[in-house]
């Protein structure tokens, strides 16, 4: 992957790719009329607006003292590594401090994140909430929270899993033409999908509305027994896995799927990151989801994906508020 960050050109010319293609069109009203400006910093002018711009105006790397070339490498150092990187880890890396590497994590998370699901999750799909939050047995004496157990939010925060398992596709292709026209069939894996939401509780007022909004009706979904699911028959087929009664598949049916990604994600936050707050947990949700959906993916292809919504920017200020 070094060749795709070993110097600024490189970068640039990659970012130009995934963001532009072929044709560059103005970062502030999007016309495709555009001037190259002469000068050491390769800028632009817009015929239609007549402003100034460059390749990273309007993008995760505007106004960073950073090098396109850092931001290459903690880019593909936290989609790559199965349970990311900690900012510490990050600043010795690349050379940076590691309040700078935490605040650039975040900008990368933020751009990572899924901005509507394209299509309903559907067929068999699995549904499960995970909790995020240190053992009150782990505390020290005087800091344990008193009636933390359980499904508490005073010290936890609820996450909510939604897991569409895979699935093999029969896809039809045309043959090579013979007297007949015969057509072959093909099979295609259509790859899990994993969409994660954090939630301010796990009522069924919370919860519902979500799977109505993300799952096609008709589907079959495998919930735990928390009585949040309770009443989804008549819009899904619902199978319900009793784990207080040691019971782990309903009529062949299990949520092991979506409690394995939590079991990843629990060891992420544990093993690297070691604590994440409220505040920021979103971002670390986004971060594991692209992860865990692109799995596949290596080298080139990855990066690529990852950088699909570059124009998205947050600033030192929105951090703070977001």
């Amino acid at each position: 992957m070094s060749e795709f960050f070993s110097d600024k050109q490189r970068c640039i010319d990659f970012i130009t790719n995934v963001r532009w293609g072929e044709s560059i069109n103005c970062a502030f009203c999007g016309h495709d009329k555009i001037y190259t400006l002469n000068g050491a910093n390769k800028r632009y002018k817009c015929a239609s607006c007549k402003k100034q711009f460059t390749i990273i105006k309007g993008t995760i790397f505007e106004n960073s003292p950073i090098s396109l070339q850092k931001w290459f490498i903690s880019i593909y150092l936290l989609v790559s590594r199965k349970k990311g990187i900690s900012s510490v880890q990050l600043s010795k890396d690349i050379g940076v401090t590691q309040k700078t590497a935490w605040f650039m994590l975040q900008r990368i998370r933020y751009m990572l994140k899924e901005k509507v699901l394209e299509n309903k999750l559907a067929g068999t799909v699995l549904i499960d909430e995970t909790f995020v939050g240190g053992k009150n047995k782990n505390r020290h004496w005087d800091k344990k929270v008193k009636q933390s157990q359980g499904r508490s939010f005073k010290d936890k925060t609820p996450v909510l899993g939604i897991l569409e398992q895979e699935i093999a596709v029969m896809e039809a292709r045309p043959h090579k033409v013979i007297a007949n026209k015969t057509v072959m069939q093909k099979t295609i894996i259509k790859p899990a999908k994993l969409f994660c939401k954090v939630i301010a509780n796990t009522q069924a007022r919370t919860i519902k509305p979500i799977l109505y909004q993300t799952i096609e009706r008709d589907s079959i979904i495998v919930t735990d027994e928390w009585q949040a699911y309770d009443g989804l028959n008549g819009i899904y087929e619902h199978h319900v896995v009793n784990h207080k009664l040691q019971q782990y598949s309903s009529n062949g049916f299990s949520s092991n799927g979506v409690e394995n990604a939590w079991s990843i994600f629990k060891r992420t936050i544990i093993g690297t990151y070691h604590q994440v707050t409220r505040r920021h947990l979103h971002r670390y949700v986004a971060e594991f989801t692209f992860r865990y959906n692109n799995r596949s993916l290596v080298g080139k292809e990855l990066l690529n994906t990852a950088l699909m919504n570059l124009e998205r920017r947050l600033t030192w200020k929105q951090l703070l508020i977001k």
